[in-house]
């Protein structure tokens, strides 16, 4: 298993940056396929971004394609989530989630979650 514990958010004026960092502890953690997700008020959770195992293979949504970048560092056991040019839109809660499995962007497909960071961004 694994552990995870999400850290980095706060308030923000639109246009700003924010960087969110996962820290893992548990076994293996360079075995685990990372991901972020992002849950509104009233809104369903969704996905944001996905790093592979090796951080060879990273995937975005179409919403913040090109303004936030997904990373891993091995030594650290961490995972970020560097969020530039942020919108009102972006405010949400945001979900560090780990997964065994491959080319996964779906809630269901992620056993193991952090407890959220909240972020928001004033217009």
């Amino acid at each position: 298993q694994v552990q995870l514990v999400e850290s980095g958010g706060g308030l923000v004026q639109a246009g700003g940056s924010l960087r969110l960092s996962c820290a893992a502890s548990g076994r293996a953690f360079s075995s685990y396929n990372m991901a972020w997700f992002r849950q509104a008020p009233g809104k369903e959770r969704e996905f944001v971004a996905r790093v592979s195992w090796n951080g060879a293979v990273r995937n975005y949504a179409d919403s913040v394609k090109g303004r936030f970048t997904i990373s891993r560092d091995k030594a650290k056991n961490t995972v970020y989530l560097q969020m530039n040019s942020l919108k009102p839109e972006d405010t949400a809660i945001y979900y560090c989630a780990a997964t065994t499995a491959g080319g996964i962007s779906a809630v269901s497909g992620y056993p193991y979650w952090g407890q959220g960071t909240q972020v928001t961004v004033s217009s």
